[in-house]
Formats: structure tokens, sequence, C-alpha cells
């Protein structure tokens, strides 16, 4: 097998290089440890995308080995960065795009794979062909991999994982796999047992979100008018990803909303207006526990790039202290550069009678669960456990949104009695926040039932080994591209859940958890490793 060289991506941005270079280095490990036959890469891709055998050839059984698998997910990451434009800025590969387009077909189909090629599986109708998604979240939509072999054997899993886990750099450890096909546990070691989450707490944020409000839920900012008192009031819808930049890329624009805001105004006949922003959707306090931090933002229902001070849009940050004041500081200016003269904003709230202006939406919940996950991004996760709470008929505040989130995993079935859980955000930076390995696993399971479509980003949204997100710089060996999952860290605290399709094409869900850990380092070395031999598992 000759592996192609990748130089004309040597032009693109640096990240898409860095895909490449990683593709470059599976499909060559791909090449030294599988020779093709005639026909064999058409056998891989199915009976549905193979060309008909010609007359008088021999019959080509289909591989069995993991590597196909392993390709087949790295190069549809590498294709997928072919459409980075059309992307939204956390979906730089394109991935997620084409992973929702193929949930959207599947639920039309009732789950079920029925049509087509695999090149077009993940096309909308009527749409470009979108980029080819991972083969792990592949089989957790429906394909065909997990019915090929069986679950791997509990005993024969537990000989592989055991001394992985067992490792003294885990300290207090809990740890699960399930099969995600019929929810069977495979392996467990004190799974039942609650233990800090850190920020995989966000797949239950996540899960309860989309069950409250559904994937196509946005969030919305206003500008409303006083006509009794000529006053403006930009009043927070709760989205942390409004943005003040001109390049929106598919988010909620300040600019948009100041320019639509004076264009009404102007019909009007009014130029001069007492400006005020209202954050009364929210209510308590708006510090978290934590503190002051750089990891999050005051959390208040009105911010504009969750009130970063540099130009960052992930990751720790330096914060504004009052994020609403900064909004309707930043509106106003926008406000006067488009003719209409603003006063210094200050706190008010938008009566009953106020006329509404204009608006600007967020992309929908599914994409900002996405980004969520993907970047394990504090502020939105807040955000979303509130909602969850409004949608709910709870109170928007820390306490709302942890109670909103146990009471929609309990209204999924999910197991959140006993045990010691509890939530008490949304970000898992809460150090009283309490998970069990056999609750994180069970969500993921749930987010890949057919029977609950709209769950799917919780799958889609996990960052995948080697290339996005938060295991963007883990995984550049061995099962890069096949391991999705959600990282967590808090000082003695590491942990890891997510998705794996073992060495028979097999998806797997698993959780784990370590507290009391002595090194930040180690822990995640070690748990990378068991995640890895996971995927390597065949496990008879």
């Amino acid at each position: 097998m000759v592996v192609p060289e990748l130089r004309p991506w040597r032009a693109a941005r640096p990240h898409v290089v860095r895909i490449a270079d990683a593709v470059r280095q599976c499909l060559a490990r791909a090449a030294d440890s599988v020779r093709p036959r005639p026909g064999r890469i058409a056998a891989a891709l199915g009976p549905r995308s193979a060309r008909p055998d010609r007359p008088g050839s021999p019959r080509v059984p289909r591989p069995k080995t993991w590597q196909f698998t392993a390709t087949a997910a790295t190069a549809g990451l590498a294709l997928a960065a072919g459409v980075v434009t059309a992307a939204g800025p956390w979906d730089s590969s394109g991935q997620r795009t084409a992973e929702r387009h193929r949930a959207v077909a599947l639920e039309a189909s009732r789950g079920a794979d029925h049509g087509g090629s695999r090149a077009h599986a993940g096309t909308p109708p009527r749409g470009p062909q979108a980029a080819p998604p991972a083969a792990s979240v592949l089989t957790g939509l429906g394909g065909t991999a997990t019915a090929a072999r069986s679950a791997p054997a509990a005993k024969s899993l537990a000989g592989v994982l055991g001394p992985l886990l067992k490792s003294p750099v885990l300290g207090r450890r809990s740890a699960a796999v399930v099969d995600v096909a019929t929810g069977e546990r495979l392996y467990g070691t004190g799974s039942d047992d609650a233990l800090i989450p850190a920020s995989t707490t966000k797949i239950a944020t996540a899960v309860a979100a989309l069950s409250a409000m559904g994937p196509n839920h946005r969030l919305t900012t206003r500008a409303v008018y006083e006509p009794d008192t000529e006053e403006v009031v930009l009043v927070g819808g709760g989205d942390p990803t409004l943005t003040a930049r001109k390049k929106t890329r598919g988010l909620a624009g300040l600019h948009d909303l100041a320019e639509r805001t004076a264009a009404a105004l102007a019909k009007r006949g009014v130029r001069d207006v007492t400006l005020s922003y209202d954050t009364t959707l929210y209510k308590g306090a708006t510090m978290h526990p934590i503190g002051v931090n750089p990891n999050l933002a005051a959390v208040t229902p009105l911010m504009v790039d969750e009130a970063r001070t540099d130009d960052s849009t992930s990751g720790p940050a330096p914060r504004v202290a009052d994020p609403a004041a900064d909004a309707a500081r930043k509106f106003g200016e926008l406000l006067e550069k488009h003719g209409i003269k603003a006063t210094p904003p200050g706190p008010s709230k938008a009566s009953t009678r106020a006329i509404t202006l204009a608006t600007v939406a967020s992309p929908p919940l599914a994409a900002l669960v996405e980004r969520m996950l993907t970047n394990s991004d504090n502020d939105l996760a807040e955000a979303l456990a509130r909602h969850t709470a409004l949608a709910t008929g709870g109170t928007a505040d820390f306490a709302g949104g942890g109670a909103a989130i146990i009471a929609r995993l309990t209204h999924l079935g999910l197991p959140v009695k006993g045990a010691g859980i509890a939530v008490k955000d949304g970000s898992g930076l809460d150090r009283r926040d309490k998970l069990t390995a056999g609750l994180l696993t069970a969500l993921l399971v749930k987010a890949g039932d057919p029977a609950h479509p709209e769950l799917r980003p919780a799958l889609t949204g996990l960052p995948v080994a080697g290339f996005t997100g938060t295991l963007a710089g883990r995984y550049t060996e061995g099962a890069a591209g096949v391991v999705r999952a959600k990282t967590g860290t808090l000082t003695g605290v590491n942990t890891l859940a997510g998705t794996v399709v073992d060495k028979d094409g097999r998806l797997l869900a698993f959780a784990f958890l370590a507290n009391n850990t002595p090194g930040p380092a180690a822990a995640q070395t070690a748990m990378d490793k068991a995640a890895t031999a996971l995927a390597a598992c065949g496990c008879r």
C-alpha cells in the first residue's frame, strides 16, 4: 500500500497541517501492518459500496482486523479538514457537521441505515456532500459493525484492563466498560462508587440540556424599547457565545444586533436613548464557588465572547469583572457608530410594555453542546445548566441547575439514586460534584440509543483522540482517531469517559475516574494506556 504524500496541505492552516501529518502517520502504520489483496478495500467498505466481483474472480472475505476501522476514521478526518471554512469555530475538521447530518438522516429512517453508499451516508437532503464522519460514531448511529462480532468477554477484558487500572498513580479509582449495543456492563471496578468527576460532569449537563430543550433550541439576545422613557434595554438571553467580533461564523453577533436596533430606532425617529441592560433571567450568585478563575467568567445571562479580554475562544483566559456591563458598553459604542447616541449603560429590567427592536439567536443547542464538550467550555456548561432549570420550571442558579440535571437524568431512567451522586454545577469545577463510572457509561449508552436521537450531540461532541479539543495533544500513537472521550482534571482528580471501537468493530462506552492522584501527568498517561488497550482488545 502506498501512502500518499500530503505536501499540498503545507499551505493550509497549522491545525490542518497537523491533522494531515497525523493521518499520514496512521496510514503508514496501517500500510506496514496490512498488505491489501485485490478487492480487499472494496470488501472493507461493505456490500453497499463494494464493486461487483468480476466474473471468475475469487470472493474475498471481509477483513476482521481493526486497522481498517482506524484508517477509515483518520482518513475521514483528513477529508473533513477540507470543509473548514463551512464549519463553526469549534468544528475545525468539519466532522461534527457531518455527524449531525448523519444523525438527522438516521432519525428520519427510524435509526436504521437503509440507503446509498457510505460516501453519501452523512449528506443531508439536497445539500453538498458532507465529510465522512469517524467510524466510532457511525457504529453508535446505527452502523453494521456492532453486529459483526459479539462483545468482548468480561473475563478477558478484566485481564487486560485490571493490571493497568490498578496502578498506584490512579489513587482511589472507579471504572466501567459497557457494550453500547446492549447496555451490558463488561467490566467494572468500584463502578458504583461516587467520586469527584471533574469535567466529565459536562456529559450529564449535555444529556440533561438536550433532553429538556431539544437539539434545535436557540438562545436569544434581545434589544427592546420602552416608549414611555425612550430607554433601550439589552436583555441577556443566557448566550455566552454572543460575540462582539465582526466575523461571527454562525454565532449571534453584537454588531448585527446593534445595526438592526439602530435601524428600528431610526424608523421611529429616535436618535438619543437611555441605555440599560437586563440580567434578570438568572438568579442567585454570579460567582462560582471556585472563585475568580481564568477557567470561568462570572455567570450572567449577558456577556460577549465569554467575557475574555484576549482573542482566545477556548481554554483559560483573563476575564472582565462585570461581563454584563462590558457587553452593554460595547453595544452602546456600536449604536453610536450607527447614528444612535446612547447614555452610559446601567442595570434595569425590561417591562411588559417593552417593544422588541431586534434579536439575534445562538447556534442550535446541538452545536452548543458539541462546543462545550470538545473544548470543555465551562461558561457554556453553566449556561446550559441554568437553561435546563428554566426549561423544567426550576430556578436559574447553581442549585437549581444541578437539581434540574438530576431530575432530567431521572426522567430518562438513568441510575442517579443512591451512591452519593450529586451535581452542584454544570461544569464540574465544583468539588462537591459526585458521579459514578456506572452513571457516566449509562449516559453515553443513552446518547447512542436509536430511541433518543435528540441526545446524539453528547456523543458527536466528544473530543477525538489526537485530533480535536482537549484530546488534540494526546493519543498521537495507537488509538488516535478511535478513542473519543471527555477529559476531566482538578487538583488530585483525573477522569476520562467516552467511547471506543475495539479491534472487532464493537462500540464500547467507558469511564475511568481517579481521585487522590499524586500527580496529573502520570494519572493521565495511565488512563490513556487503558483506553488504548481497550481499542486494541478483541478479548475473546
